[in-house]
């Protein structure tokens, strides 16, 4: 499905791309990319962005991915955390490098050592719960112990909460911008004693027109209003479903865990009166509420004999 422009909407972008991926404010990228690296680079024209548009983990498209100065940066924003982003990151950076050595640039059959960019891969998290201002995720931490896994995945996961990373904020006014706008746009729904999709709609256009007026992105999110509103109300919809997704998931573990506990805990006292030796198999069966063909194996398992 297409829209009239020509952009395929069938999984939708998010906003942190929108801003931070759109081929329209490659300075935006590129001061982001200096912040992140501490460079000073000025021509935005050097960036050549490698985002693979079809490329969907879950229901999204992968964020940002860029060349610039021989590096090939990987940007994910998440409002959730996820420890499995160093596996996503993995399949996108197989996707962007294997177009990249179909270049004419890249011979790969060639007897001699082929160059090829440095990869940075990089999560923004503006999520709840509040995590560190930095943390490592590695693709080895979902390996079992001790071993010796030949592909290593390292993603430097920031938070770029409001109030957080504040000399990264300073040395990008975009992103700084881009903070305090989630964090005002959930600020005013927490006040909003309605918690509908129009009462969100209310909440992100007050943000909007709250930005200073000097503000770099305000102008570009009053042009594109209509698309920004989509895509908040979709990012916030998905994380309220992921968080009861979450929630459901350990009330099952939580269930299951009792049902196990509880199996458990009749199994022991069918052995200890096993080993009492005094009842018999049907008796402990009525009293544990197993068969009599369970309490015959649990004596066989147990060395015990019963009448």
């Amino acid at each position: 499905m297409e829209n009239s422009n020509g952009t395929n909407k069938n999984y939708k972008d998010r906003l942190f791309k929108f801003i931070f991926g759109n081929p329209d404010n490659k300075e935006w990228t590129l001061s982001l990319y200096n912040a992140i690296n501490k460079t000073s680079y000025e021509n935005a024209e050097d960036i050549q962005l490698t985002t693979i548009e079809d490329a969907v983990y879950m229901s999204m498209k992968n964020d940002v991915s860029f060349l610039v100065d021989n590096t090939m940066s990987f940007y994910e924003q998440q409002s959730t955390y996820n420890p499995n982003m160093p596996m996503r990151f993995l399949i996108y950076a197989g996707m962007v490098y294997s177009n990249y050595i179909e270049s004419d640039d890249y011979h790969r059959f060639s007897y001699k050592q082929q160059k090829a960019p440095v990869p940075k891969c990089v999560c923004f998290y503006n999520g709840m719960p509040q995590k560190d201002d930095t943390l490592i995720l590695k693709l080895s931490d979902s390996f079992p112990p001790d071993s010796n896994s030949d592909i290593e995945v390292t993603v430097t996961m920031i938070n770029i909460n409001y109030g957080h990373n504040r000399e990264l904020m300073g040395a990008c006014k975009p992103l700084e911008e881009y903070a305090w706008f989630v964090d005002r746009v959930r600020s005013n729904q927490q006040k909003s004693s309605r918690k509908d999709k129009e009462s969100l709609r209310s909440s992100i256009n007050k943000a909007i027109y709250e930005l200073s007026d000097d503000s770099l992105i305000k102008p570009f999110l009053m042009k594109n209003k209509a698309e920004v509103e989509r895509m908040c109300i979709t990012e916030y919809n998905e994380e309220r479903a992921l968080a009861q997704l979450e929630q459901d998931v350990r009330a099952d573990a939580l269930e299951e865990g009792k049902r196990e506990g509880i199996k458990e805990g009749k199994i022991q006292t069918a052995v200890n009166l096993l080993k009492l030796g005094v009842l018999t198999k049907e008796n402990i069966a009525a009293v544990t509420g197993f068969t009599v063909e369970k309490i015959i194996e649990l004596a066989s398992q147990n060395n015990f004999t019963v009448s």
